[in-house]
């Protein structure tokens, strides 16, 4: 049935300009921004140490707030899921995850997620606009289908959640799981998931990780996290694991070279209107904050492909699905990618002098995140002034000693070790965003890598990594 509530097309209907309204006037949906959406600790010690554990002991990083998920079931459901997914779905079952991604006709993104079948059952983790293009497609497709929404705390009027969700990686995570499974531990390869008990409770340990280690992803009943959470950190204690707060976690894709949350390219277009009518003007879509230096007069702009963001490897075209036509062009001849930019540390420092001198004042720089919107994207050009990309999170980390940023590049210029600048802060002073004070615009000098940036994970995806 179509919700009741204003609808995102009203919303779109009603703002002269939507990209300046999202520009502006909204505050965002996620904690990576706003920390006190969420009740884990900004900080458990400090955020240098913690990141330092996932490269030389061991971190433990608590999921269980931000993320959204939906559970997906009825008869139909895995032919729901083909329907709108680019990935393969041939050979899915019980223990295999996947990194879902779903698009338009166009094939522009929609989002991506986590997908695990639990037998019967199908978990989609994170990606909200992925969940509710999801949703809309088992209530108005021809499915014999149900789902459940279970929202992120801040959103959640249970007050609870289904599940707890932990993540323990560094070098000495495999150990800490070693002893914490009871009985004989499964060999799990790198995307695969398999259930075990730890402290007397059930719970499903998927093998993930963002710092190249054996990493393990560790979900159960919400109502035994301080069990498992007690557990965890009573073995680990031995093998130096950190409890991390929400400042290190969200630096962790860093090093990784994930770009997470890819606007949903669903605000234009007259075949995606009844799925605007359909949505709620309070979703996620509707509240979404942009910001840096890149402020379009199109929201298409902002619009982007799969091989804009190096997901390459999970497109396949062995089945129907939206977009399929689209990306077989695309496929040809991507003309984006994805890189990583270390930035220029003299240009860092210089920015930071600017906050104490009588000069202009450049947009400071937060560490260890650097990126001030949920939707953040600043320019790229060559140092001739030419526009080749768009800079989306960033940050610092201790184990790299510099300022990182992911990048959506023109593929000409995606050779490591290539010199382009970025553009830092926002016209016209900054935008009316409260987070964001009065500055001048300047440039960054940054070079091109590969991602993921850090070794230890390139040599893991090398090594074993598997995703379909």
């Amino acid at each position: 049935m179509p919700n009741e509530k204003r609808s995102l097309q009203q919303l779109i209907d009603s703002t002269p300009n939507l990209v300046e309204h999202l520009y502006n006037d909204t505050l965002g949906t996620h904690t990576r921004i706003r920390f006190d959406m969420s009740p884990v600790p900004i900080e458990v010690s400090n955020w240098r140490d913690e990141q330092r554990a996932w490269r030389e002991t061991a971190v433990l990083f608590d999921q269980t707030h931000h993320m959204p998920e939906l559970f997906l079931s009825g008869p139909d459901a895995l032919q729901l899921l083909s329907d709108i997914g680019v990935n393969t779905f041939s050979g899915f079952r019980p223990g295999i995850g996947k990194q879902f991604v779903a698009c338009n006709a166009r094939g522009q993104m929609i989002g991506e997620c986590i997908l695990h079948d639990l037998g019967g059952t199908y978990e989609l983790i994170s990606g909200k606009p992925l969940l509710n293009w999801v949703r809309f497609h088992a209530e108005t497709g021809d499915y014999d289908v149900s789902y459940e929404v279970d929202e992120a705390t801040w959103d959640n009027t249970t007050g609870s959640r289904r599940n707890f969700r932990f993540q323990i990686d560094g070098p000495n995570g495999g150990m800490i799981f070693d002893e914490l499974v009871e009985g004989e531990v499964p060999a799990i390869p790198f995307f695969r998931s398999a259930m075990v008990t730890i402290a007397g409770t059930r719970v499903m340990a998927f093998r993930h990780g963002m710092a190249g280690h054996r990493g393990y992803e560790i979900s159960g009943p919400f109502e035994s996290q301080d069990t498992v959470r007690n557990a965890i950190l009573n073995i680990g204690e031995r093998y130096g694991l950190r409890a991390a707060g929400q400042k290190a976690y969200f630096t962790g894709a860093l090093e990784s070279g994930w770009i997470s949350y890819p606007i949903p390219a669903i605000y234009t277009g007259d075949d995606l209107r009844a799925y605007r009518e359909w949505l709620p003007a309070d979703e996620w879509e509707g509240r979404f904050d942009f910001g840096g230096s890149f402020c379009p007069a199109n929201i298409e702009e902002y619009y982007t492909t799969p091989f804009d963001l190096g997901l390459n490897r999970v497109v396949k075209f062995d089945h129907d699905f939206i977009g399929r036509d689209a990306l077989e062009r695309i496929a040809l001849q991507p003309p984006r990618t994805k890189v990583a930019l270390a930035w220029n540390s003299e240009d860092v420092l210089r920015i930071y002098a600017s906050q104490f001198s009588d000069g202009p004042t450049f947009k400071s720089i937060r560490f260890p995140a650097s990126d001030y919107a949920q939707m953040h994207r600043d320019l790229v050009h060559t140092p001739g002034g030419d526009i080749v990309g768009l800079s989306t999170h960033g940050g610092y980390t201790v184990n790299e000693g510099t300022v990182i940023s992911h990048c959506i590049i023109d593929d000409e210029f995606a050779v490591p070790g290539t010199e382009v600048v970025v553009t830092w802060g926002e016209p016209n002073g900054g935008s009316r965003k409260p987070f964001v004070e009065r500055h001048e615009q300047t440039t960054i000098r940054a070079t091109v890598h590969a991602v993921p940036f850090a070794n230890a994970v390139r040599d893991l995806k090398r090594s074993d990594f598997v995703r379909n």
